[in-house]
């Protein structure tokens, strides 16, 4: 008898242990997440010998550390399609600034004076270094950014530049471009660390055959992790809802791809996962 009120007791103090951790739980339950909520704001910044005009861009809300993106722009320079870009990455949860390789935030009318702004660019190397360091440090420096994670992405003549700035031993984790030349001044070799991400348009008449070879080879030959994804039917500025009417405006082969676009996105994305 003795015995089985000793048993009788232990369930009754089991229960009742059960029932004050069942009542702690449900009176203590997981705080809510604090919705998305980006901030965006103009920065100035300087090489040597440049001032620039950048945009940076992240969540408020989210205390943590998190990986930092520069964005380059078209060869358009430094606009609102850029800032856009950076406001989605920080949407994902990261920092992004958008970078100005150009100066002063200066951007081209006329696709002939963004040629030569992009030119001067890319046929000064030093000085290409110099201004996406630069954009490097002030990024490291944001409060937000956990400076062992950081990435770049470019379109166009930004996409070239990341190519080549990761190319040339940018401690980089990734790099993505987007509609990007890739006959570099700088191509793929031991000094690259950056996994890459290159999406472009099958019908894209900027990007020729031979260029693409050369790339992928060279990447090959290093054993880099990369992925190059060719969309048909697809032509250049795809992921811009202006290369329509810039396209007819300079009868250029320019053309916006709604489902390139969403799916360069989503590859970019699973690269930034698999990276961080």
């Amino acid at each position: 008898m003795k015995s089985l009120s000793t048993s009788v007791l232990f369930v009754a103090l089991l229960l009742s242990f059960s029932c004050k951790q069942k009542a702690k739980t449900e009176s203590t339950p997981e705080p809510t997440p604090l919705e998305v909520k980006v901030k965006g704001a103009e920065v100035a910044y300087a090489s040597d010998s440049t001032n620039l005009k950048g945009y940076i861009a992240f969540d408020e809300n989210n205390k943590d550390k998190r990986p930092g993106i520069l964005i380059v722009h078209e060869w358009w320079g430094h606009n609102n399609y850029v800032r856009e870009r950076a406001d989605m990455l920080a949407q994902l949860g990261y920092t992004a600034l958008a970078v100005d390789m150009y100066g002063d935030g200066k951007q081209a009318d006329h696709p002939d004076d963004a040629g030569k702004f992009a030119m001067s660019v890319m046929s000064n190397l030093p000085e290409a270094k110099a201004r996406f360091n630069a954009a490097v440090e002030l990024l490291k420096q944001h409060e937000s950014v956990d400076t062992e994670k950081l990435a770049a992405i470019g379109y166009c003549f930004g996409g070239s530049v990341a190519l080549t700035m990761a190319n040339s031993g940018a401690d980089l984790d990734a790099v993505a471009a987007f509609h990007s030349g890739v006959s570099l001044p700088v191509m793929p070799g031991k000094d690259l660390k950056a996994q890459v991400l290159v999406c472009n348009g099958a019908d894209d008449p900027f990007i020729s055959a031979e260029s693409i070879t050369a790339f992928t080879s060279a990447m090959d030959s290093i054993g880099a992790k990369y992925q190059y994804i060719s969309y048909p039917g697809v032509k250049h500025s795809f992921t811009s809802k202006e290369a329509d009417a810039n396209g007819e405006k300079f009868q250029l082969p320019l053309e916006y791809n709604a489902e390139a676009d969403q799916k360069s996105w989503a590859s970019l994305q699973e690269l930034l996962d698999q990276v961080f």
